[in-house]
């Protein structure tokens, strides 16, 4: 569908299509979703709306009851929806739909669980602790699933595990603050993902759609947030992630520009130095407390050229990833 869609926008773009027959073409195409299409997916949207809000209301349940309920209560009615997701999702003639959608709502209640264990008996663990256990005990679920949405929420949970844990406890040996370590740690933990998940789609046949371009964010966001704390708090001094940073942008833009291609990541990979390059300036026109117009203005013209630069680049990259 992708390869046809820019197919179609280079023969409107080169005046092959005129424009009154638009319409027409984008019918003949198959782009536009059928009525069968958008029933489907209205079908499988309240399917998803629905086991999400099931798990959810157990949680609200225990909670508002929680007066009213003793311990074995609230164990018991989270381990009956548990065992009852389980059941619909392992159920022989259950759709794989459904089964996805109950293995979902049964690694969200294995969370709800340990919430409830530790508020009933006061265990003092760390909240990265309960993260973490999450993730372990929901991987064969999410294993046997092989769902996408399922891999990314584990992955959302182990980031979450890995930001608390270096927040708590910092960085190794004490040579990182704890805010720097909970962003190498983000950093690492979703760029090893990112190239698990890239040579998976491409040897294993994983899908390879919007996860892929999430877990670029996660990688993506963190080592941009070093290079600011970098430049903001360090100054213009040596730092591991003044290597690291051209290193991951030139594989950046290697991989998504020769490999397999992607405008999204490029254009990611722009923002990002559109944002250090811009405080960078900033840091050495404004840092003195010198806050004069002209500087001001010298920041603003920069950025609406880097900006305008960025996008005449991305448009004529876009041309020519699309032949």
């Amino acid at each position: 569908m992708a390869s046809t869609r820019r197919e179609l926008i280079s023969l409107i773009e080169q005046g092959v299509i005129p424009p009154e027959q638009v319409a027409r073409a984008l019918q003949a195409s198959g782009l536009l979703p059928s009525p069968r299409a958008w029933a489907l997916f209205i079908d499988r949207l309240l399917l998803w709306l629905g086991g999400l809000a099931l798990a959810f209301a157990v949680l609200f349940f225990v909670a508002y009851n929680w007066a009213e309920m003793g311990r074995w209560l609230r164990f018991g009615v989270v381990q009956a929806a548990m065992v009852l997701a389980v059941g619909i999702a392992i159920w022989p003639k259950a759709s794989p739909m459904v089964q996805c959608v109950a293995l979902t709502s049964a690694t969200l209640l294995v969370g709800v669980l340990l919430a409830l264990f530790g508020q009933v008996y006061q265990t003092g663990a760390d909240p990265w602790q309960l993260f973490f256990t999450w993730a372990l005990l929901a991987l064969p679920w999410v294993w046997v699933a092989r769902l996408e949405l399922l891999w990314v929420l584990w992955l959302g949970l182990l980031n979450l595990a890995v930001g608390l844990y270096f927040r708590t406890w910092g960085g190794p040996f004490g040579v990182l603050t704890s805010s720097d370590a909970a962003l190498w740690g983000l950093f690492g933990l979703n760029t090893l993902a990112l190239i698990t998940w890239e040579w998976g789609a491409r040897y294993r046949d994983w899908p390879r759609q919007w996860a892929v371009r999430l877990l670029a964010v996660g990688s993506g966001v963190p080592i941009t947030l070093l290079m600011i704390v970098s430049i903001v708090d360090v100054g213009l001094v040596w730092s591991p992630v003044l290597a690291i940073y051209p290193l991951w942008l030139m594989a950046l833009y290697g991989i998504y520009r020769y490999w397999r291609p992607d405008l999204f990541m490029i254009a990611g990979g722009c923002v990002s130095v559109l944002t250090v390059t811009t405080l960078l300036l900033a840091r050495l026109l404004l840092w003195e407390g010198d806050w004069q117009e002209g500087s001001l203005l010298l920041i603003t013209i920069a950025v609406l050229a880097m900006g305008a630069g960025a996008l005449v680049w991305l448009k004529r990259l876009h041309r020519e990833i699309s032949q």
